[in-house]
């Protein structure tokens, strides 16, 4: 029996490393769709949103099949539900970017703008985020998880300076404030995505460490040692 559970459990964390994978993806494929104006990419992103959709479906069975036959303790009980919860993390970062892909095909659509922003830069933090929350699911390693907490901060003041650059520019060239506002929301989004990927890191310290440091990741990395 313990090795058949051992088997039920690596079943389920390839499960959910193949989803995280597909989120990764979509997030990719999004950014790029804006950037390149790659309008095909966009609609795939959209299109194989629903796989991910399934994916979490699937995970959140399989987690609450162990829970209910297996009566998990300790640190396998802790995998188990974090699992489940990191499975709608990604399915959320998929939907996020699915935002992206549909302000990029509205965007595609029209005359491209003088971007007050690197909104790559941004994207580039956000995406790293996502992979490096990944990491530390693989490794069950806290001091990526760390690194990931870490970004978020970065992200978020970035969000912040990005919005009201935009609304300036918004001010001074008021035939693209319809374009500009996709730019807005995808900023948002982009944010959105890091707060997920945050999310994700928080799990990854419940899992190996059994601490829960939901909403006190600030506090909880002034309280580690830096990796």
């Amino acid at each position: 029996m313990p090795r058949q559970f051992d088997q039920e459990l690596e079943d389920l964390k390839q499960n959910l490393l193949r989803m995280a994978k597909l989120a990764e993806i979509a997030v990719s494929k999004s950014l790029i769709s804006v950037m390149e104006r790659n309008s095909e990419l966009a609609r795939d992103v959209i299109i194989d949103d629903i796989n991910l959709n399934r994916m979490e479906l699937a995970i959140d069975d399989q987690g609450l099949k162990l829970l209910a036959l297996r009566q998990p303790l300790a640190t396998d009980l802790r995998l188990i539900t974090a699992a489940m919860r990191i499975g709608t993390e990604l399915e959320r970062i998929g939907d996020q970017a699915v935002n992206i892909a549909e302000r990029a095909l509205e965007l595609n659509a029209t005359e491209p703008v003088e971007l007050p922003i690197d909104i790559k830069a941004m994207a580039d933090i956000a995406l790293g985020m996502v992979r490096t929350s990944i990491d530390a699911f693989v490794q069950q390693d806290p001091r990526l998880a760390i690194r990931v907490c870490q970004r978020d901060v970065e992200v978020d003041l970035l969000d912040d300076e990005y919005i009201q650059k935009i609304l300036n520019c918004m001010i001074q060239e008021s035939r693209w404030v319809t374009r500009l506002h996709h730019f807005i929301i995808i900023v948002r989004n982009l944010e959105r995505i890091a707060d997920l990927a945050s999310n994700i890191a928080e799990d990854i310290v419940f899992i190996v460490e059994g601490r829960v440091i939901k909403h006190r990741c600030e506090e909880w990395m002034l309280s580690s040692t830096p990796p």
